[in-house]
């Protein structure tokens, strides 16, 4: 005949042994105990922790003790729900014998996984971070996208400016005497200007890339060859 008082006064003297800072004794009759389980410090020191009590029953450990979480610390619902599961299908595995060392150990197990899964996860976090801020320096870098739509909607606010530029630099020049150019020499100019933007636009096909100091560029070469253009 089995004696199970014995063999749980000899568990418990073990587990005592075993973990002497984190096992207590919370009442005899019926025999009930905690045990604090920490898991491994993470990279950057975080931990998670549970207290399990447990309760032997009369019969233990032909029967399973009666075990919850007593308290925890950094645990989502979710893990403690997986703990519970994994300690009832622990204590299926082990009847007949004492498992508490069993159980314990493998909660163990899972708390250091909880904290691989932490670790992972700011890892992401970081990685997911540090991508955006990739991005947005990549499209600082390269600039405006410009498409025919968007360029020709920019050459004409620029042409309205030039427009200005023209009459004063035309008005000067008639004051300076040099001949008025006729109606049909300044649209054959224009027109001209025009087709050759969107021809070089449409031969790019896709979409170009230019920053701001491309536009600059593009304003100052205007700027710089109106007296060719009007001479």
């Amino acid at each position: 005949m089995t004696d199970y008082a014995e063999e749980q006064r000899n568990e418990l003297e073990a587990i005592e042994s075993i973990y002497p800072d984190s096992f207590t004794v919370l009442s005899e009759d019926p025999t009930s105990f905690t045990i604090t389980v920490t898991s491994d410090a993470g990279e950057n020191g975080e931990t998670v922790e549970t207290t399990l009590k447990f309760t032997y029953v009369d019969k233990y450990p032909d029967e399973p003790p009666l075990w919850e979480i007593y308290s925890q610390e950094n645990l989502e619902e979710s893990d403690t729900e997986d703990i519970l599961t994994l300690l009832q299908q622990q204590a299926e595995e082990n009847l007949g014998m004492v498992m508490i060392f069993t159980l314990v150990t493998a909660v163990q197990e899972k708390l250091n996984t909880i904290v691989d899964v932490m670790k992972n996860r700011q890892e992401e976090e970081k990685q997911r971070k540090e991508k955006e801020a990739q991005e947005a320096e990549k499209v600082a870098f390269q600039g405006t996208v410009v498409t025919i739509e968007n360029f020709l909607a920019w050459k004409a606010k620029f042409e309205l400016e030039m427009a200005e530029l023209r009459r004063k630099k035309q008005k000067e020049e008639e004051q300076a005497g040099k001949p008025k150019l006729t109606g049909k020499q300044l649209f054959e100019r224009d027109h001209n200007l025009d087709t050759s933007d969107i021809q070089f636009l449409e031969d790019g096909k896709d979409s170009v890339s230019v920053d701001g100091f491309i536009l600059q560029e593009y304003e100052v070469s205007c700027l710089s060859l109106q007296g060719v253009r009007y001479v």
